[in-house]
């Protein structure tokens, strides 16, 4: 029995998993999930000898049509594409914990009345509101929104479309997960009002309460350098870390130990727990009621309940509060099972309960780390426990030590395939970072949620500091982590039974021969171009551009996307992502065409993520990037410079020495322009350059313009692509680098009609994702877009 019971509930984890690799669900999903269902009631009463495949079988299709039917019903809660644009009245609450910054304050918004009743609109938006466009002060006109607040605002909504790129976020699914099926701004004006202080739910209970929290600990910690830290700890609120202290847990391997880990939750359980043992210890009357362990277990499981809701119910935390649950009401009941069990329990109700928790790196990660732990001790008799402390101590650290090298061995395939890197340094991070976070900075930081005393959160930032520096100084080893391209699914499979056979238990033959099955990992490369060809691809990085052109031995940055304020840009989220998935570790050059945010916001995180050879820039010398970069070789990019790459050319045609000092010229018309040519065609990228520039290259070089592939400049505006330049570039695929529905209209419709009435095809990265496009002798250049090759069921079909 306990054998079909691991099998059915591992089986029906295995169809909701392979459920969201899909591009479509499955039909009918509500009648397959049905049929599964009584196929595995009759399964259970088969004969023993076929009953456990046929089990796994029907469980399998109840787990995939399962998924299938709750994505269904969750995707038909979306916008009517006719009101995309609209504006809108809606009512209804605050529905998570606001995130303010300079820009604005964004949060998520329950609906419950909208005007004019005939729009259909999903249950849940995410919405932002920014300040108004004559405001002096940071966030200067947004009022103060707390969370379980009322209100009656004008919106704008679109669907949910994120940018699409290989190796990077996939936002749609982010907010698919958090049922959030629609987009939009608040816009200014009368019909804003706050209708109540509170309304009352228990989710509002509960998130007023964390926000109440997170202003407590800002009030203490003010500007402190990890104050972003100290609330993920208590809150489970990430959004104040920054890029480049992630960049620090990364490289370092302690990034379970920012969010709320399961480690946290079962010390908080099991402290709690202790309390209470001791507690009714005392009272004679109520253990002959209930004994004293019991009731340690409820209070641990209630207090591990009331943290993860305090966490924002992450997946970590809530496969802690799984396992502890299941585990308790075992032992209530008189039947624990064995940890296996309560693991599979967990992992089963987990996916019931959020069937997109698989799109999340922390569900790997999390139920990873455990099933390994699980694995290595299995078969393994305990030790004689030791009695005088100093044994103790030694055997808690050799303990300790052994589970860290399990983890940290046994998740290298998965954190190589979900991060395109995993930390060489996380023993030595890890063996100081959790003992210091676990026992003295979280018990602080939970003390400072329970009692008001500003001294406690600063307390817990000062015994996090000395930790962050040393982070930080590990993480700044050049070698503190293993960077390369992201493995095949095939080359993950065989390094997940490479580190089983490792960690196997003593007497399996040949565990060293483990190591030889994490050789795929690292040696499986992508395809390499052959010699004299490249590869362009355009980022879809929003509303911004970011190109990467690949030879055989070389790499080319041109433009590094957008920044979305001091926290996050398209450099780190984006470029530096893809990068690493196509196992391009260095960039031979960064090209930036000019100082505008949306094609440079990007650059000074790309430049501290990855080794680069040289800056090629508009850029004056007194500009941060260029300053970033003094210590490479920086030049201005000047008409006529030329280099080749494995038989590829690059030249610069704009602009020249003169056109920097002239005073009709915008920034715009100083973008540098790039041409690139191979045995098997030509490709442009111009930047944002204007009709003045357009007019001057014409003129200077009116046999040199024509190409294959012309990256559209300024992204489509009508400041751009004259028709005399149009008839000079003269390309078959015109790409457009835009956001979806951006607030400039991008591409002109009248702009694509100049490139369509010349012959070519025109894509926008708004639609198609990332675009690719080789250049190989002997084969046209043809496009590949990120949407169609990695198509999922929940990815937005854009329109316009």
């Amino acid at each position: 029995m306990r054998a079909k019971i691991g099998v059915a509930l591992a089986a029906l984890a295995l169809g909701v998993c392979a459920l969201q690799a899909s591009p479509r669900l499955l039909p009918v999903a509500w009648l397959a999930t049905l049929v599964a269902g009584a196929g595995l009631v009759v399964a259970w009463r088969v004969h023993a000898r076929w009953g456990a495949p046929l089990v796994a079988l029907a469980a399998l299709v109840l787990g995939a049509a399962y998924a299938s039917w709750r994505a269904e019903v969750r995707l038909a809660d979306d916008l009517d594409p006719a009101w995309e644009g609209v504006a809108l009245v809606v009512t209804g609450i605050v529905d998570d914990l606001p995130a303010t910054s300079e820009r604005g304050t964004r949060f998520a918004f329950a609906v419950d009345g909208v005007h004019p009743a005939a729009a259909r609109l999903p249950r849940r938006l995410a919405l932002a509101w920014f300040p108004t466009l004559d405001a002096d002060d940071d966030a200067a006109g947004v009022p103060h929104v707390h969370a379980g607040e009322r209100w009656r605002l004008r919106v704008r909504l679109k669907r949910p479309h994120g940018t699409v790129n290989p190796g990077g976020f996939d936002l749609e699914a982010w907010l698919l997960q958090r049922n959030l099926r629609a987009t939009g701004h608040v816009v200014a004006g009368p019909d804003n009002t706050r209708l109540a202080a509170f309304a009352g739910r228990v989710r509002d209970v509960v998130q007023r309460r964390r926000e109440i929290v997170r202003e407590r600990l800002a009030q203490a910690l003010g500007e402190a350098a990890y104050a972003g830290v100290v609330v993920a700890l208590a809150i489970g609120e990430q959004r104040a870390i920054t890029d480049a202290q992630w960049v620090v847990f990364n490289r370092t391997g302690v990034s379970h130990l920012v969010s709320i880990s399961g480690l946290h939750v079962t010390v908080f359980a099991t402290l709690t727990g202790a309390l209470a043992y001791a507690l009714a210890r005392r009272s004679v009357r109520l253990t002959r009621r209930v004994p004293a362990r019991k009731l340690a277990l409820g209070a641990g499981l209630v207090a591990a309940g009331a943290y993860t809701l305090l966490a924002g119910a992450e997946i970590p935390a809530v496969r802690t509060f799984a396992m502890l649950a299941i585990a308790t009401v075992g032992l209530w009941v008189g039947r624990p099972g064995t940890a296996g069990i309560v693991w599979l329990w967990a992992l089963a109700g987990v996916l019931v309960w959020d069937p997109w928790a698989p799109l999340t790196p922390g569900f790997w990660l999390s139920y990873g780390a455990v099933a390994l732990l699980l694995y290595a001790a299995a078969g393994r008799l305990a030790p004689e426990p030791a009695t005088a402390w100093p044994a103790r101590l030694l055997a808690a650290l050799r303990d300790g030590a052994r589970a860290q090298w399990i983890v940290t061995v046994g998740l290298a395939p998965l954190t190589v395939a979900l991060f395109a890197q995993v930390s060489l340094v996380a023993p030595l991070a890890n063996a100081v970072a959790i003992p210091v976070v676990t026992l003295g900075v979280v018990p602080l930081v939970l003390l400072g949620v329970v009692l008001p005393l500003p001294a406690l959160p600063v307390a817990a930032h000062a015994v996090l500091t000395p930790l962050m520096r040393y982070l930080e100084w590990l993480a700044g080893a050049p070698e503190a982590a293993w960077q390369q391209h992201a493995p095949g699914a095939w080359a993950v499979l065989v390094g997940v039974i490479g580190v089983l056979w490792i960690l196997a238990p003593k007497g399996v033959p040949g565990r060293a021969l483990g190591v030889l099955w994490l050789v795929p990992l690292v040696v499986v490369r992508p395809p390499s171009l052959p010699t004299a060809a490249f590869r362009l691809t355009v980022l879809d990085v929003g509303q911004g551009l970011a190109a990467v052109i690949e030879t055989r031995q070389h790499t080319l940055v041109y433009d590094a996307g957008p920044g979305w304020g001091d926290v996050s840009d398209a450099g780190a989220r984006i470029v530096v992502p893809f990068l690493r998935a196509v196992g391009r570790l260095h960039a031979d050059a960064i090209v930036i065409s000019h100082q505008d945010l949306d094609h440079a916001g990007g650059a000074l995180s790309l430049m501290r993520a990855v080794p680069f050879g040289s800056l090629v820039s508009s850029l004056a010398a007194e500009h941060p990037i260029a300053v970033q970069a003094a210590a490479h070789d920086g030049v201005r990019c000047r008409a006529g410079q030329r280099w080749t790459w494995d038989g590829v050319r690059f030249t610069i045609l704009h602009p020249t020495p003169d056109e920097y000092d002239d005073p009709q010229a915008t920034t715009n018309d100083r973008s540098c322009v790039l041409r690139i040519d191979g045995p098997g065609g030509s490709a442009l990228l111009a930047g944002d350059i204007e009709a003045l520039s357009e007019a001057r290259l014409v003129r200077k070089w009116p046999q040199a313009l024509a190409v294959d592939v012309v990256v559209v400049p300024h992204h489509g505006s009508r400041t751009s692509s004259t028709l005399p330049f149009v008839r000079a570039v003269a390309p078959s695929l015109a790409i457009v680098a835009c956001g979806y529905r951006n607030r400039f209209g991008h591409p002109r419709a009248d702009v694509v009609a100049r490139y369509t009435g010349r012959g070519a095809t025109v894509l926008r990265t708004d639609r198609t994702g990332a675009i690719a496009v080789t250049f190989a002798a002997g084969m046209p250049p043809v496009p590949v877009a990120a949407r169609a090759e990695r198509a999922r069921y929940w990815h937005d079909a854009a329109g316009d």
